[in-house]
This record gives structure tokens, C-alpha cells and sequence, in this order.
């Protein structure tokens, strides 16, 4: 994700010279140089000094340690953090109660720049440093905010997770292809293009799901018996109560890292 956000502030103009990346892994080094042509160093210190944005890109698991005894190199600099679970408040108390923190939830398709990302900040960012985290993550995709850290858990249970929710139904369209007597190549092409097309065909259009849905159901039709087969098996019901378990899990997360 990292990676995803320097590629898409360098495709938006960003001098590469201004970017510098914390890195202690010599191999890694290597690779984000090669590819970017920007600073990389192993110090905390010698990477953030001269920064106004501090993105924390890192697992969650990790944070606490990455930061730990270098909370004074944070002060007055605005920090964005895209560790999924990390509570702003906690975060702010790691850092010696510093109030400038936004998190941030993105989602893999950031990785080819189509991604979308939640965003919550803390009461004293002001409107300024919120424009510069939007113009930082609309690099990698579309950016919403939200009003209340408790909705990142909802963003989480939708978009962070969402991708693999299209895939599970990718894989199942594929599958039903080639019991159908498609090859697995016709198959995949077929279920992708009609998750791509049907995406396109939604965000150009203003009508709510359920008129674009009705649209392609004729009465008596085709679709029509699918979806009738859909709803016998609560197919709605179940995806929407797993969305309801990731929520639950996410929130839990949060728990477990504020005590780690």
C-alpha cells in the first residue's frame, strides 16, 4: 500500500525529492529506490525531520514499536495513518498526545489507482491539513470522510474488505461457468468483464442499484429465476450479516491493539 501511494503521488506531479521512505529492510531499500528514485533511509529521525506529513504505513502489530521513544518527532507535523485498527486516540497517546492525526482506511485496488479510502481526523486538524490528506490518497482512488472514527469500522466491513467479497463471487461465477461447459479461461473473462462493465455502468449512472437491477430482469426472463433462486437462499441475508461479522471483528481489533 505503501508502494500504491507514492506511485500515485509521483503520477500526480509530486517532486520525488520531497518524498522520503523509513525503511529498515536492505532489501526493500533497494527495490523503492530503483523504482521511485527517492530517499529511503532506516532512521526514523533523519526520515521525518524535514517532513510536514508523516504517512504510517505500517502493520498494525508493528506501529507501536516503530514509533515508540520518537514521539517528540512528531510534534506539529500532520500524521495519516493507514494501520487498519489503530484507534486516532490511541495513536495520539503513543505520541505523546499529539492532536494532528488522520486515519485513513484504503482498499487493495489502490494498488492500480482505483481504489477508494476512508478518512477520519482528529477535532484540531483543520480544514487545510484535510485537503492535503485528500489530495495525497485521491492518488491512489476516489477518498470519502467520515464524521465519527466508529464509521472506519463500517468502511472497513465494505470497501477495506469489499475486494474480496468480488472475488469470492468471481470465483463462483467461474466455477458455475465451467460446470456449464465453458473453458475456466471463457469463464473468468466473461464473470470479469461483467463485474467491470456492470461497476462502469453504476457510477455513470444516478438510479439506485435496485432501478439498474430491475432493468436487466424481465418478467418471467432469464435473470428473473436467478434472482428468485438468489433470494430462496437468502444470498442478500447472509452477505449482509457477514458484513455485519467484519464490523464486529474490526471493532475487536481495535480493542486488541489499544492493549498490545
Amino acid at each position: 500500500m505503501a508502494s500504491a501511494i507514492i506511485g500515485g503521488l509521483m503520477s500526480h506531479g509530486h517532486d520525488p525529492s520531497r518524498i522520503c521512505v523509513v525503511e529498515i529492510n536492505a532489501q526493500q531499500q533497494q527495490r523503492i529506490v530503483e523504482e521511485f528514485g527517492i530517499t529511503v533511509t532506516a532512521s526514523i529521525a533523519e526520515g521525518i525531520r524535514n517532513s510536514e506529513v508523516v504517512i504510517l504505513a505500517v502493520k498494525p502489530q508493528q506501529l507501536h514499536a516503530a514509533i515508540s521513544g520518537a514521539a517528540q518527532l512528531f510534534q506539529g507535523k500532520l500524521v495519516i495513518s493507514i494501520a487498519a485498527g489503530i484507534r486516532a486516540d490511541d495513536l495520539s497517546q503513543w505520541l505523546d498526545q499529539h492532536e494532528f492525526i488522520i486515519r485513513a482506511m484504503p482498499n487493495t485496488p489502490a494498488l492500480v489507482g482505483k481504489g477508494i479510502t476512508g478518512l477520519y481526523a482528529l477535532p484540531r486538524v483543520d480544514v487545510q491539513q484535510k485537503e492535503r490528506a485528500t489530495a495525497i490518497l485521491e492518488g491512489v482512488g476516489a477518498v470519502v470522510w467520515v464524521d465519527e472514527e466508529a464509521q472506519l469500522d463500517a468502511v472497513t466491513a465494505l470497501s477495506g474488505c469489499g475486494p474480496a467479497y468480488v472475488f469470492y463471487f468471481l470465483e463462483a461465477m467461474q466455477q458455475a461457468g465451467v460446470e456449464l461447459g465453458l473453458t475456466a479461461d471463457v469463464a473468468k473473462q466473461l464473470a470479469m468483464q461483467t463485474f467491470l462493465g456492470a461497476s462502469c455502468l453504476a457510477v455513470q449512472n444516478d438510479d439506485a442499484f435496485s432501478v439498474l437491477r430491475a432493468r436487466v430482469t424481465s418478467k418471467g426472463g432469464v435473470t428473473e429465476q436467478a434472482l428468485l433462486s438468489m433470494e430462496q437462499s437468502d444470498i442478500r441475508g447472509a452477505f449482509i450479516r457477514a458484513m455485519h461479522i467484519a464490523n464486529d471483528r474490526s471493532r475487536e481489533m481495535g480493542e486488541i491493539f489499544k492493549h498490545a
